[in-house]
């Protein structure tokens, strides 16, 4: 050993290297040190580590295992890598076991029967299509109060009426005329549910805006007014057919006189969003006639029967492929096909969603994952009535309110049953976001967020669902 170190020692000499003192035996390369090693080079390093004292022998220190809090590493992409194959190879099972048990499940004859019960009536096309007269109605008496044809209170009073019949109207034609689908019901009344947030929101921009004009008329009398940015809209210019129409289909429930707009349309853009459009259409359909339908219609036994490890066996099969669906569901609606109605409109504003899924409170996903109705319900309900003196709390219960009521108006119309489980559900979200912030933190948030959606939406649907078959299918047996 003291050989080899007395030769490595010669050679240094006659080198001309220095050796080094900091443990090692690392080399001094200067300059030229990201030059790949010789050989003799690397003897030479081989024979210094060698010849070092004791501590230039060590290879441990002072750290903590990886899994462990303490070390400070967060890069688990490989195992996130591995859930997501293990997910695909887990569904894929299951997807098998369905195909070999059931076969081919899918027909899209099927789906046109969901729309359609006679080919030729139309009542839910022709239901959206009367809309336009209602939007047609809250226009004109913006025209009138801007030109102060109508009272403020008189305008008040129409509009109510008007956003009232909104409501109303598709309401009663969906529950009592008997050629229109359950399917078909939902699409109309989720339409006129959009076009009454929009008109509402409508009249209260104009209504600002008649406000504004009148508090800048008294400060600025007999003064000139600013002048308006170019290419910008003022009021009363903005009431117009063509202003109102872009509105009603824009991808907002929020108006605005003057709208962000892109400098043009995206060729590329929109045919990948619409290719999207088709082929999460298609599949969403496939999954619920291949996947969802079967568990449902074998739930109906375990809950006639009341056997309750059977139900709750259904409910987490069910759970699965209702989650997945809801998923898929989420991009179809919320990036694929508004960012396509967005880029044929050249709006510019296309926040409709932020990370929801990283939501560690039960709060945060209701403020993030619709951006939309987030925006409209904040707007127009929540700092208007922190505005006129109610407590946060209260303004947040209402806007849970609302959003219940709206749940169970697309649900139990169209259905013709009035059960509750969808306005319970929503209600349910206030003593949960408490019971989620209080005992729940970081991941363990995040779990229990997860959690609720993955569980709670099975629940609701096997609830509706046990009761329109009990209600519809058991009852017409019992007559027959």
């Amino acid at each position: 050993m003291s050989d080899r170190g007395g030769a490595g020692g010669s050679r240094r000499r006659r080198t001309g290297s220095r050796p080094s003192g900091q443990g090692g035996g690392v080399r001094d390369v200067g300059a030229g040190g990201d030059a790949p090693a010789s050989a003799p080079e690397k003897d030479k390093d081989r024979d210094a580590d060698v010849g070092g004292s004791p501590w230039d022998l060590r290879c441990h220190r002072l750290q903590d295992s990886l899994f462990s809090s303490d070390s400070g590493f967060s890069n688990y992409r490989g195992i996130l890598n591995w859930c997501v194959v293990m997910l695909i190879l887990s569904n894929a099972r299951l997807f098998l076991e369905n195909l070999i048990k059931y076969g081919i499940l899918v027909d899209p004859i099927q789906v046109v029967s969901l729309f359609l019960k006679d080919p030729y009536s139309w009542p839910a096309l022709c239901l959206v299509i009367v809309a336009n007269a209602f939007a047609v109605a809250a226009f004109h008496v913006e025209k009138r109060l801007a030109v102060g044809a109508l009272t403020e209170q008189a305008g008040l009073l129409l509009h109510t009426l008007n956003l009232a019949t909104i409501l109303c109207f598709p309401a009663s034609v969906a529950f009592l005329l008997e050629s229109i689908t359950p399917v078909g019901s939902v699409l109309a009344l989720a339409t006129y549910t959009i076009l009454f947030l929009k008109l509402f929101s409508y009249r209260h921009v104009n209504l600002w805006c008649r406000e504004h004009r009148a508090s800048a008329k008294a400060k600025a009398e007999g003064q000139r007014g600013a002048a308006q940015p170019p290419g910008t809209v003022s009021y009363p210019d903005n009431l117009t057919y063509g202003d109102l129409y872009y509105f009603l289909f824009a991808p907002t429930l929020c108006y605005e006189l003057n709208f962000p707009r892109s400098p043009r349309i995206r060729k590329r853009f929109l045919l990948r969003r619409l290719l999207e459009m088709l082929f999460f259409t298609q599949l969403q359909v496939g999954l619920i006639q291949q996947w969802m339908v079967p568990t449902i219609q074998n739930s109906m036994k375990p809950f006639k029967d009341m056997d309750y490890s059977r139900i709750i066996e259904r409910l987490l099969k069910l759970a699965v492929p209702n989650h997945l669906i809801w998923l898929i569901f989420f991009y179809w609606l919320f990036h694929s096909c508004l960012n396509a109605v967005a880029e044929l409109m050249q709006f510019g504003d296309r926040e409709f969603y932020r990370d929801w899924w990283n939501s560690e409170s039960v709060t945060y996903f209701w403020q993030n994952w619709n951006i939309p109705v987030h925006k409209w319900c904040l707007r127009h309900f929540y700092k208007p009535m922190v505005r006129r003196g109610y407590s946060k709390w209260v303004a947040r219960t209402g806007v849970f309110l609302a959003s219940a009521f709206f749940h169970e108006y697309l649900v139990s119309i169209p259905l013709r049953m009035f059960r509750l489980w969808a306005f319970t559900g929503m209600m349910a979200q206030i003593p949960l976001a408490w019971i989620v912030s209080r005992f729940f933190r970081g991941n363990y948030g995040n779990a229990a967020v997860w959690l609720s959606l993955i569980i709670g939406q099975p629940v609701a649907v096997l609830m509706y669902v046990h009761d329109y078959y009990v209600l519809h299918h058991e009852a017409l047996a019992a007559e027959a």
